[in-house]
């Protein structure tokens, strides 16, 4: 992968150490040298050791949970854009906050428009990020969004790993429907739906399948994994309706308390995630998978003002 490695330069935060390092190594170039300075009362600051006058720098750093992630990336911008950075670009592979993306009741917040507008206020020039809770959070942004896409990583190994020629495509939830959809068009195989009816967030009261999965290796697709609650139920709710096996592939693995011991209870036959949230607990049912290789062909596209709507075919 040739890029012209005079004036980037790539940086990481706390929360995306080892990814960041693994586009670099893919571009061929070397992490820049930052540190995050903490103090006693909690607070901390962002200095770059190497400067960065005039050049174009790419902020690694995913904004999950919790909220210091988010600051130490709006540091970071802040800082770069003090340090006279020509351009600043934050590759934020888990968008965090994302699931505030309206106002579906009275007087409440809309979590992914502040972050947008907060990181926008702090100079970024461009947002790089991969599968979106929302496709219409691109829009909450005044800078480009280069969207991404885990289909791109996934389908290699649908292909190569699961048993294809058996395969079900199933959305654990109605809003996933879109999703799931597109896998089960490209892929040319059959698709069903789990619907679910929530007393609260992260509770689920009844879910139906709607569909037929008896005999079948069924393979749930979602973006997000928070508690594994839904995922799971609905890999319990396939079994009992005859499933020769339940997969489940998602493109973050947020995976709050009790999410994966609830994985290794249930029914799933593995667990598939991207290394776009670090996952650091243990459990043998998880696969992960690196999109370390697709941020770094985005990138490269980006220094050279090429298309990267050809780095996905699922969308």
């Amino acid at each position: 992968m040739s890029i012209n490695t005079k004036n980037i330069a790539i940086f990481a935060g706390s929360a995306s150490l080892e990814l960041a390092g693994k586009i670099a190594e893919a571009l061929g170039i070397n992490l820049g040298d930052m540190q995050v300075e903490h103090f006693a009362d909690g607070e901390f600051s962002v200095y770059y050791k190497d400067s960065i006058r005039g050049k174009d720098v790419f902020l690694v750093q995913s904004t999950y949970p919790s909220s210091d992630n988010i600051m130490e990336l709006l540091l970071m911008v802040d800082a770069a854009k003090r340090a006279s950075a020509h351009y600043i670009a934050a590759v934020i592979p888990y968008f965090g906050w994302a699931r505030q993306d309206r106002k579906d009741k009275p007087r409440v917040s809309i979590g992914a428009k502040l972050m947008a507008d907060l990181l926008s206020t702090a100079g970024v020039t461009r947002v790089i990020t991969m599968d979106l809770h929302a496709d219409q959070i691109q829009g909450f942004f005044n800078v480009p969004v280069d969207h991404l896409y885990a289909s791109s990583v996934f389908l290699d190994y649908i292909r190569e790993e699961l048993p294809f020629d058996n395969l079900v495509i199933a959305t654990p939830d109605v809003g996933g429907t879109k999703r799931a959809s597109s896998y089960s068009k490209f892929l040319e195989l059959p698709m069903v739906i789990c619907y679910k009816r929530r007393l609260k967030a992260n509770q689920i009261s009844d879910m139906k399948i709607l569909g037929e999965v008896e005999g079948k290796d069924v393979l749930l697709i979602d973006d997000i994994v928070d508690t594994a609650g839904t995922i799971t139920r609905a890999a319990d709710l396939l079994k009992q309706h005859g499933a020769k096996s339940v997969r489940a592939m998602a493109s973050h693995a947020v995976m709050s308390d009790p999410a994966t011991e609830r994985i290794a209870n249930s029914s799933l036959e593995e667990m598939i995630f991207t290394d776009s949230i670090p996952y650091q607990k243990e459990c043998t049912k998880v696969t992960i998978l690196s999109v370390a290789d697709m941020f770094a062909e985005a990138i490269r596209r980006v220094c050279h003002d090429e298309s990267i709507s050809t780095l996905y075919a699922i969308r």
